[in-house]
């Protein structure tokens, strides 16, 4: 399988000459295909059912394990993007003063995304597996959208210089243990006239993660280069169109992000920048920006541990838009009693309610 040092690796020979014959497979079930052979409705009664049945079972049998292995790959780096990067306490010398720290899960993923985007065209030739690639993309969006809409940004902190001597920057009490003694005599470089430095000292060096919007846009502009569901064929039309809704999501969120540094938009403002966002992730992030204390977390104004809420509310699209109407109404009823302070999300949720129910 690919990795960061060896991308080269997937698929291995073993797996190429599986997909071999399933590519042969796909040819002869092409070919049944355009002579309608074995067909539930062909009434020649040709006995070719059993082999156009066997065919397609040797076609998944290859290509979904392949796909679900790339998913299963692929969903722990994003969901590692709720977390900011960390930031190194060291400065190297080679790094600038200021700098920003990129997030560990889009290095990993800008090697691996083209090689799984490579791979997967390979695996999909088939409409078979159309079905499984929509599964392993809207999946994978789901997680990345959930992580950088629940995702708080560290601030910048301060580097510290890997030559800085241990005398100048630690601070030692009298008495101390590790106290280091004087000398007895005073350097010659005390009596010296000391001049002021010619310019002032270096600030210290800093360091910031990148910010949730810029990690939103890294996954959104990779994700983007794995293939999509086919749009010719009838029983791939409808998973194609929900990919692009989930594509729709994540490429919106950070204007959503952005939105809400300023001040208080107005309801409709509101309403415009969360147009293609799920209900309760754009919920999320309009609670978090404008909630307050008490109410700035949709499970705590539930009553609900965050992974109870996670769990039986936020597990997928599917799943986010059922419980969508129940837990707005939930959330409005608690900040109902504070509706001056709230007025913005409220009226949002008002708009937001008329749009889903």
């Amino acid at each position: 399988m690919p990795t960061a040092a060896n991308t080269a690796a997937f698929p291995n020979s073993v797996q190429q000459h599986a997909l071999s014959i399933a590519n042969f497979a796909e040819e002869l079930l092409r070919f049944f295909d355009d002579l309608s052979l074995g067909l539930d409705s062909d009434i020649r009664g040709d006995g070719l059912k059993p082999i156009r049945d066997g065919l397609v079972s040797l076609i998944t049998r290859v290509t979904n394990p392949l796909v679900t292995y790339i998913r299963n790959d692929i969903t722990p780096l994003v969901e590692a993007l709720e977390m900011p990067a960390p930031i190194p306490s060291i400065r190297p010398p080679t790094v600038p003063k200021y700098t920003a720290v990129q997030h560990p899960s889009i290095v990993s993923l800008n090697i691996l995304i083209p090689v799984y985007a490579r791979a997967l065209t390979g695996f999909t030739t088939s409409v078979l597996s159309h079905a499984t690639l929509a599964n392993l993309l809207i999946s994978v969006l789901w997680k990345g959208i959930v992580a950088i809409s629940h995702r708080q940004d560290a601030k910048p902190s301060p580097m510290i210089t890997p030559d800085a001597s241990p005398l100048l920057t630690a601070k030692r009490r009298r008495g101390s243990p590790t106290a280091i003694t004087p000398p007895v005599t005073p350097p010659a470089s005390r009596f010296i006239l000391k001049l002021p430095p010619s310019r002032p000292p270096s600030p210290p060096a800093t360091a910031c993660a990148t910010s949730a919007v810029a990690d939103c846009r890294s996954l959104y502009d990779l994700l983007v280069l794995l293939p999509r569901p086919s749009r010719d064929h009838d029983s791939t039309r409808l998973a194609c169109e929900a990919v692009d809704e989930a594509f729709e999501g994540l490429r919106t969120l950070p204007s959503l992000l952005d939105g809400v540094k300023g001040l208080p938009p107005s309801a409709t403002d509101l309403n415009k920048l969360t147009t293609e966002i799920p209900t309760l992730i754009a919920l999320a992030v309009l609670l978090r920006a404008y909630g307050g204390p008490g109410a700035s977390s949709i499970p705590v104004l539930l009553a609900l541990s965050e992974e109870e809420y996670r769990k039986g509310c936020l597990s997928g699209f599917a799943r986010a838009e059922e419980c969508a109407v129940v837990v707005v109404n939930r959330v409005m009823d608690c900040l109902f009693r504070d509706a001056q302070a709230h007025g913005p999300v409220l009226q949002w949720m008002r708009l937001e309610l008329e749009e889903i129910q």
